[in-house]
């Protein structure tokens, strides 16, 4: 008998459950509130990544996104990774190696008209990665918080309710943020749930973002040139391809995401030449 269809292996078992089993779990337990075609976006996301929804690796996160076509605003619910899911992305790596307490700058008074409040300026936040040689990299993110804080409103320059009533932990959230994505970038680029809610997508960058996530356009095409480019950096060891990875532009980047894990693991292999010495 040909057996050639075969039915995959199930290595997430809440995928194994129908969809509306699943949306009904997700709709009374982690997304209360939710609509039915967001948490259908939820479940789409995990599927594709081949990560489990009942963990909540992605966030439903309301956005003020602007219509290319009419030019006007209006709420739409963008589905996007929280930064629990770059950590454990980095932990399933092997090559994590922790992460440092948030060091924040000196206090300043934040006023808008009768509205104040004390925030720190920055907050530093360093991420450690074992190297093939057995050394820790340290990559480092410092954000400041006025590019950062979320608004009440598109219109409002008060902070929304959790960056008034959490100030310091949400700055942490999005330093260590970025430095998960300069550690790991491997694991990702896309802004954190914790880094976008409550914003405003008033910029076509962002707005782009957030199309992506929904709607996942086609990537820019890959030259034969930037792939090669590539591919030669990878073969000077992850250390030089990392370093190489941050001076890398966004469309060029995005080019490169299909290929980002094999160029990986390929300047992983790269052995470290031990250091002659004089």
């Amino acid at each position: 008998m040909n057996t050639a269809v075969t039915v995959a292996k199930v290595d997430v078992p809440s995928l194994a459950m129908s969809e509306q089993e699943l949306m009904s779990v997700l709709r009374n337990s982690l997304y209360p509130g939710a609509k039915d075609e967001s948490i259908k976006l939820v479940i789409s996301y995990c599927r594709a990544s081949g990560l489990d929804p009942m963990q909540k690796p992605v966030h439903i996160v309301p956005m003020n996104v602007k219509d290319a076509q009419t030019g006007k605003y209006e709420w739409r619910d963008v589905v996007m990774p929280g930064i629990g899911l770059y950590r454990t992305q980095a932990v399933r790596t092997g090559a994590y190696a922790g992460v440092s307490e948030p060091e924040f700058g000196p206090d300043e008074e934040f006023t808008v008209g009768e509205f104040k409040i004390r925030v720190p300026l920055w907050c530093k936040v360093t991420v450690r990665r074992r190297l093939d040689d057995g050394q820790i990299g340290e990559y480092t993110a410092k954000e400041l918080w006025r590019e950062n804080y979320a608004t009440a409103g598109k219109d409002s320059a008060v902070p929304n309710a959790m960056w008034k009533k959490r100030p310091y932990a949400q700055l942490a959230k999005c330093a260590e943020a970025q430095a998960l994505r300069k550690a790991f970038p491997e694991a990702g680029a896309q802004p954190t749930a914790e880094e976008m809610e409550g914003k405003s997508v008033d910029d076509a960058a962002i707005e782009g973002t957030a199309r992506r996530v929904t709607e996942a356009p086609a990537l820019p095409q890959l030259s034969d040139e930037l792939l090669a480019t590539a591919e030669a950096e990878a073969a000077k060891g992850y250390a030089a391809f990392s370093a190489w990875w941050e001076t890398v532009s966004d469309k060029d980047g995005a080019a490169l995401t299909p290929r980002l894990k094999e160029l990986t693991k390929k300047a992983r292999a790269v052995p470290i030449e031990p250091e002659t010495q004089a």
